[in-house]
């Protein structure tokens, strides 16, 4: 596993443990858990329906060194660049509103941050491959992390 893949998996861990006090420890309104719930399952399905899309694929881990192998443009990646990243987003987002605490926005805009980096970086790496004219159409068609409207 790459060192950056296992720093992000330290990061992710410590992130959880906080939103798991932040759960215990604040009283939520039962429609915000209801939100954040729909959120989560809302990040499961898209989570899953990247893995579908991918699964012929040579993906990389986050901040691997390597330069991608291939890219995806069905399932989700019809209409976003990094649909894993994105599922990862709207799942610390769900969970922040489901912790109904001003703290856990904190570890959101951090874990967001980490996300848009590595979506940044593997982008580039794109450039220095085969594949970067076919990327850049690609990128000319697909949204970043929102879907490109008209």
């Amino acid at each position: 596993m790459p060192r950056g893949a296992k720093l992000l998996s330290a990061v992710v861990l410590a992130c959880a443990i906080l939103m798991f006090v932040l759960v215990w420890i604040a009283d939520q309104p039962l429609l915000v858990q209801l939100l954040g719930i729909v959120l989560m399952v809302a990040s499961y399905l898209l989570f899953w329906a990247a893995i579908r899309a991918s699964k012929a694929a040579t993906l990389l881990l986050a901040f691997d060194p390597g330069h991608p192998q291939s890219f995806v443009s069905t399932g989700p990646y019809r209409y976003v660049r990094h649909p894993f990243y994105v599922s990862y987003a709207i799942f610390w987002g769900g969970w922040a509103i489901a912790s109904w605490s001003i703290w856990a926005i904190v570890p959101f805009v951090f874990m967001l941050a980490v996300y848009v980096s590595a979506a940044r970086d593997e982008e580039r790496k794109f450039a220095l491959t085969g594949m970067a004219a076919d990327y850049q159409a690609y990128r000319a068609r697909t949204g970043f992390f929102f879907p490109k409207l008209g």
